[in-house]
Order: structure tokens, then C-alpha cells, then sequence
């Protein structure tokens, strides 16, 4: 099951990984260890546990690593609501980042469901 870097998910979270990395080089410099590093770990995290979870031996380990990933992906749009709330980002920055990690909570979810049946 190596064949992660095949997915459509994990190609989507790896761009949304390199989008999230240059929107948050604009954050306020004091943020570098705070909301920074805590929304760049999370991000980073959702196509980690993809491609983790693809070098497991069994479906229920993979999608074990699936839901990690999509635990992360929650994890994500929660410190980008609060990005944009204190005003770090930008409306429309907000609104396409929520776009994608929607796509690919939902792509995440579809992935798992198919693994159980």
C-alpha cells in the first residue's frame, strides 16, 4: 500500500502544506512559535499520516492514520478561523484555505469509508 504519492488526497494536502507555509510568512514575527508553528505542524501532519498510514500493513491501520489526518485537518481549520478572527488573514486568503481543507476532509472521509467496505 506504498503508493501514497498516487492519492489525489495527499497530493492536495501537499499543496495546501506549501500555500499554508507562504501565507503564514506573513503572520506577525512574535506568532513564529505560537499560531505559526502550531498551524504549520498540523498541516504538515494531514499528508504525514496519509503517507504513513499507505506503509501499513492492513486497512484498519491505514484508515487508523486516516482519521489522525483528518483529526489534523480539523485541527488546521479551527487555528485558521481564529488566523482570520485576529486579522492575520486576509478574507479571501481564509476562504480559499477553508475550500481546500474541506475538499480534502472530504476526500479523507471518502478515502476511509472505502477502505471499510
Amino acid at each position: 500500500m506504498n503508493y501514497f504519492k498516487e492519492l489525489k488526497v495527499w497530493q492536495k494536502a501537499i499543496e495546501l502544506v506549501t500555500e499554508t507555509y507562504l501565507v503564514t510568512k506573513e503572520f506577525p514575527k512574535d506568532e513564529i512559535f505560537g499560531l505559526v508553528s502550531q498551524i504549520r505542524r498540523c498541516v504538515i501532519s494531514i499528508p504525514s499520516n496519509i503517507a504513513e498510514g499507505c506503509g501499513r500493513k492492513s486497512k484498519k491501520e491505514f484508515s487508523n492514520f486516516l482519521g489522525v489526518s483528518l483529526g489534523s485537518s480539523f485541527e488546521f481549520e479551527t487555528q485558521i478561523i481564529i488566523s482570520k478572527n485576529i486579522g492575520y488573514l486576509k478574507e479571501e486568503q481564509f476562504l480559499k484555505l477553508e475550500s481546500e481543507i474541506h475538499h480534502i476532509q472530504n476526500m479523507i472521509i471518502k478515502l476511509q469509508n472505502s477502505l471499510e467496505n
